[in-house]
């Protein structure tokens, strides 16, 4: 467990990540991250858009039920 502190920046609130979180999540300065509810309520943050996950089973449902048309557009 990581303890973070939450503080005032400017007219905001907001935590710093440690250096080994940045670090096991892949990110660094700039780059977005993602709070998301989970279903008990709690939160968790990840690098991850769950929106683009869910745009990507479309993706790979539609070339799925299209395969052989996709095929020959291929060509």
């Amino acid at each position: 467990m990581v303890e973070l502190k939450v503080r005032k920046f400017g007219n905001s609130l907001g935590i710093v990540l440690p250096k080994e979180v940045i670090s096991r999540l892949h990110t660094g300065d700039g780059q977005r991250l993602y709070l998301i509810e989970a279903p008990d309520g709690s939160y968790l943050i990840t690098p991850y858009d769950p929106s683009f996950e869910e745009k990507m089973a479309k993706v790979e449902d539609i070339c799925n039920r299209y395969r052989n048309t996709l095929h020959v557009l291929a060509k």
